[in-house]
């Protein structure tokens, strides 16, 4: 009788991964401080010590809370970072902000980060897709592929939970860190892409992040705010006090209308307005 193979725990996940980085010579990781990156750049610097950079690509598409933590993560973990310029906004087709945005924003970040691994002697570049992305909708991925960057924690076979587990065993302040995509992804699409929408965005979620929330999105409509927030944080936005809070708050940032969305917080809940052709072209 032929024996079915036996799936891989999260401990032989966790050591196929710090092998596949410790063969990687000199490596560069694509860094945003989430907590896929931070783990990856974490378990980069167990295997590969000073032979790794963690680089965050900044932009207007970043907010700045997320980068100061970032920043903080590198730094109490002794992890060696740096910070580079991405002109993805320059892009028209970037600007554009149809279904493909994700690929221009990655083509730009992988064009930026190969052409710093050639001037600083880098072997290889890696970035933190997980074994959990690879059914989702996500353009971005198309760039990697393109540009050759490895996936390492793909070839360890590890899911987003196994990932804050493991983060979270080894004391990793992020292990349970909300899950955030660029400030772009909160523009509905077909909606320029500018620094000053961005910069709404921005100060809208800063602000519902000094209101206590932990889990949200702030959905930019031209002149409707679709407010996201996670299922169990709801009751606390369905309040009268909180409605007044948040029109107080987003009709001061120029809207003119101040939505809750009562499905609460979703990722990924403006590809819901893609049609399926779009949706396809996204995995092609």
């Amino acid at each position: 009788m032929k024996l079915m193979p036996t799936a891989a725990t999260v401990d032989e996940k966790s050591a196929r991964l710090r092998d596949f980085l410790a063969r990687r010579g000199r490596l560069i990781v694509a860094y945003s401080g989430g907590v896929d990156s931070a783990f990856l750049a974490w378990m980069a610097h167990q295997a590969l010590g000073a032979q790794m950079l963690a680089v965050v690509a900044d932009s207007a598409s970043l907010a700045r809370t997320h980068l100061h933590e970032a920043l903080a993560f590198a730094r109490d973990h002794e992890i060696p970072v740096a910070v580079v310029e991405t002109q993805e906004l320059e892009n028209p087709a970037y600007q554009r902000n149809d279904s493909m945005r994700c690929f221009h924003c990655k083509d730009e970040l992988f064009t930026v980060l190969e052409r710093y691994r050639e001037a600083h002697g880098f072997d290889a570049i890696a970035y933190g897709v997980n074994a959990d992305d690879q059914g989702d909708f996500r353009p971005g991925q198309q760039a990697a592929h393109q540009h050759h960057v490895l996936a390492p924690l793909v070839e360890a076979g590890l899911t987003k939970t196994e990932i804050r587990e493991l983060a979270r065993r080894a004391n990793l302040q992020v292990w349970d860190k909300p899950a955030s995509a660029c400030l772009s992804s909160r523009l509905e699409y077909g909606r320029a892409v500018t620094p000053e929408a961005l910069s709404v965005i921005e100060r809208g979620e800063d602000a519902l992040r000094d209101l206590g929330f932990r889990q949200f999105r702030v959905r930019h409509h031209g002149e409707t705010v679709r407010i996201e927030v996670s299922p169990e944080e709801l009751p606390r936005a369905l309040t009268p006090a909180m409605a007044a809070a948040f029109t107080a708050l987003f009709k001061g940032l120029g809207f003119k209308f101040v939505t809750l969305d009562l499905e609460g917080f979703r990722s990924g809940s403006m590809n819901q307005l893609l049609t399926a052709d779009e949706l396809l072209r996204g995995h092609s």
